[in-house]
């Protein structure tokens, strides 16, 4: 994400290179390509201009840090009015009342439905809770059905009318049987709509009253850049919601929409969606982002992603099985699975200092463990346990079987005998002092 608007900021920053010191001169250089970075990554261009006004006030202040190189005291400053034009601190999604309501609105094509099953999964996994979906799209074709299987691959339960045109009596009857069932959260998947179309906001309006939500959410699709913060406005005008939900910023995205929002409706985004799957959902960090528009990697949020799949259960098995030599292809693909489930790899890749800049031009495939799958899949049970058995014989079996060449089976074999060795000589701690390394990062 944000890769073009990352390298036009590093480019911008290289004019101060070599320079001993600040001046008027390197300094207005410098933010004249950080504005039109920053225009051309969709971002208003009163807001640009405000951004590279503050920026250049701090640079040729009297507090600046003499410590810090030219280039290095203009990244800081850079971030830290990123940071806050942002939003500054993370914002929470509010969880009171018995139970607690979230109205989901937005434009169509936003992806709220899917938003609103990954917000759902979210609550339940991580936070404990028990949701509802409540399907109150009844203009779209096959949306109620869209929330339905949605629901059902999380395991939530999806509460709909379908023959009931009132999405402002469906939204009540669903909080009547939210409070029957024992649910504590009840998120209200509203019809997409346009900001133009007054009968429509006329009717979110109502279910908005008629309801009373804790939290009225605004999803937006990331890749729109300036139309989405235009939107964002008319629907703030009427809704006064209480946060922002950027989607797609997996996608080829400039950044003008996480960038500018804040400003323009001064609400907080809340969380960022980053894949197709239900467990690419993030809480926004408008720090963390800052860090990832720049190029200095997120280490913190790919630390927890880490956490969230280690298993202290798991981890010690394994370091009995490093111990004993008996660390099989079995175990290698149970890593595997543990590293898909932390999302896709060009976002994880993206959280890496210097690894995004590093390949940018080299294409991350979210599948890109799957020939490693086959081929350990191609295996026999004895072979998966006892790596050493694989002869040449095997090799070629096991290439047939997996649609692979020869060469693939054989580079898979040496990768997985020098982590094998690497594991060994790391017994004193196996998998928890490796955990506790990453920790020790933040």
């Amino acid at each position: 994400m944000f890769d073009n608007l990352s390298d036009k900021l590093d480019k911008a920053f290289h004019i101060l290179k070599g320079h001993g010191k600040i001046t008027d001169v390197n300094v207005a250089d410098t933010l004249k390509e950080v504005r039109r970075a920053l225009l051309d990554a969709d971002v208003n261009f009163k807001i640009a201009k405000d951004f590279t006004t503050r920026v250049k006030e701090k640079a040729l202040g009297e507090n600046v840090l003499t410590t810090l190189q030219p280039g290095q005291l203009m990244i800081k400053i850079v971030k830290d009015e990123l940071t806050e034009l942002m939003g500054g601190d993370v914002a929470g999604v509010n969880l009171s009342g018995t139970p607690s309501v979230i109205l989901m609105s937005g434009l169509q094509g936003s992806g709220k439905t899917t938003f609103s099953g990954k917000l759902a999964n979210y609550l339940k996994t991580k936070k404990g809770k028990k949701p509802l979906l409540v399907a109150c799209d009844i203009y779209r074709p096959a949306a109620i059905n869209q929330l339905i299987v949605v629901g059902g691959q999380i395991g939530v339960e999806v509460y709909s009318e379908p023959e009931n045109k009132n999405p402002v009596e469906i939204a009540q009857n669903a909080i009547k049987h939210a409070k029957a069932n024992g649910f504590n959260v009840v998120i209200v998947d509203t019809a997409g709509r346009l900001a133009v179309d007054e009968q429509m906001m006329k009717e979110i309006a109502d279910v908005h009253k008629a309801i009373q939500p804790q939290e009225t959410l605004f999803v937006v699709d990331a890749m729109t850049g300036q139309d989405a913060v235009n939107t964002a406005k008319a629907f703030n005008d009427r809704l006064n919601f209480d946060g922002v939900i950027l989607t797609k910023l997996d996608g080829d995205t400039r950044g003008g929409a996480a960038i500018s929002i804040k400003s323009v409706v001064n609400k907080p985004i809340k969380f960022i969606g980053t894949g197709e799957k239900m467990e690419a959902i993030d809480v926004f960090y408008p720090s963390r982002m800052a860090d990832r528009i720049l190029g200095m990697g997120d280490v913190v949020s790919l630390v927890e992603r880490a956490q969230e799949q280690y298993d202290e259960e798991e981890a010690r098995k394994l370091q009995k099985k490093i111990a004993k030599n008996e660390f099989g292809f079995d175990d290698f693909l149970s890593q595997i699975q543990q590293i898909k489930k932390m999302g896709n790899m060009k976002d994880l890749v993206g959280m890496i200092p210097g690894a995004g800049k590093a390949l940018k031009d080299v294409e991350i495939e979210d599948d890109a463990f799957k020939h490693i799958e086959a081929i350990i899949q191609s295996m026999t049970k004895e072979e998966r346990s006892k790596p050493s058995v694989i002869d040449m014989k095997r090799k070629t079996r096991i290439a047939k079987g997996s649609g692979v060449k020869i060469e693939q089976v054989n580079q898979l074999m040496k990768q997985f005998e020098q982590m094998s060795k690497m594991m060994k000589m790391m017994q004193g701690g196996g998998g928890k002092k490796m955990m506790q390394m990453m920790q020790g990062m933040k």
